[in-house]
């Protein structure tokens, strides 16, 4: 029962990932750089080149960079591109890259409102008080 607690206990320790800005990732020192960590960037414009079994690309943040080349099975998300936001989980290489399994993306330009699109006006918008609402009918 003992040696399945401890390993049950190692496992565990070996399973944690550690999120970290890239400026902290930089800082890091010593043994806190050898454990599974997570990394969010913007990917940098041009630099995503697709190469024989992996896709390096360069991570940007608070005017930090990081080299990153991905060297997992799954394809990476269609949201995948120039200045998308990217968190990527994986572990340091010795020659200062970071190694990614996953990568997560989502294009932020998707999701804003596009430039001289008028915001609805108050008066074209439901309001809770309506009577004509379903939540806020009054008797």
């Amino acid at each position: 029962m003992v040696s399945l607690g401890c390993l049950a206990w190692l496992g565990y320790g070996e399973s944690k990932t550690y999120y970290h800005t890239i400026a902290e990732y930089q800082a890091l020192q010593g043994g806190a750089r050898n454990h599974r960590m997570r990394l969010a960037g913007t990917v940098a414009a041009g630099s995503i080149k697709h190469l024989p079994g992996r896709v390096e690309f360069v991570l940007e943040e608070e005017g930090k960079t990081l080299p990153v080349s991905y060297v997992g099975s799954d394809p990476l998300p269609d949201t995948f591109a120039d200045k998308a936001q990217a968190l990527v989980e994986g572990h340091p290489a010795d020659d200062g890259k970071f190694v990614a399994e996953h990568v997560q993306a989502k294009c932020a330009s998707k999701y804003e409102t596009a430039p001289g699109a008028d915001k609805p006006s108050p008066a074209s918008t439901p309001s809770s008080s309506s009577s004509t609402s379903t939540y806020g009918a009054q008797p």
